[in-house]
């Protein structure tokens, strides 16, 4: 049975499935980072800088969890654990029976980058992944002018499986992606925690 506030840790990073008591750190993140990620982000909902929306949000993201649908971690320092919030990474659209597997998105403040960060956090959510929930398969999707995120999906082993015209619309516009997969490495069949869905 997966927990329904999961926390990871690695030897630099705290990830943990924020709820609505963290909406203050995460109404700081999105806000200080509203400019930076906003070329790379579809359009955000009314209230997306309030601290009412990331309660609501929060609720919500703990909610997804327990029914096994999303995941959603915030990221912090392991040493400042209720420090400011370095970035986010999810594992969405979850999907069981025979296919076992998720969406992975993420992004990262802007003062944060160059560190490692997000590969670190990438490779320990995979991991996680593929022994916690037993999924088989990770996908993830960057625009083709998205350097940065190409390199980190490398980093942590994904490779490319294709290409998708006017994929997502981001921006203000229909934008073309790559896409690309991260399969567990053991091949194991999906386990007891990994039902039809």
């Amino acid at each position: 049975m997966i927990a329904q506030r999961p926390e990871i840790t690695t030897p630099r990073l705290y990830l943990y499935l924020f709820g609505p008591e963290h909406a203050g750190v995460m109404r700081e993140h999105v806000a200080r980072n509203e400019g930076h990620l906003a070329r790379w982000s579809s359009a955000h909902p009314e209230g997306y800088l309030t601290e009412s929306y990331w309660e609501t949000r929060g609720k919500k993201n703990v909610d997804e969890a327990t029914a096994g649908k999303a995941f959603r971690f915030a990221i912090a320092w392991i040493d400042q654990k209720r420090g400011p919030v370095l970035g986010m990474v999810a594992l969405t659209d979850v999907v069981r029976g025979p296919q076992q597997w998720a969406n992975l998105g993420y992004g990262l403040d802007e003062r944060e980058q160059g560190k490692g960060i997000m590969v670190e956090a990438v490779k320990a959510v995979c991991t996680w992944a593929f022994d916690e929930l037993r999924l088989h398969r990770i996908t993830a999707s960057y625009m083709p002018t998205n350097d940065r995120s190409a390199k980190v999906l490398r980093r942590a082993g994904f490779a490319v499986v294709g290409y998708a015209r006017d994929f997502l619309f981001i921006n203000g516009a229909w934008r073309d992606h790559v896409l690309t997969a991260l399969t567990d490495p053991t091949g194991r069949a999906p386990g007891p925690t990994s039902g039809p869905g």
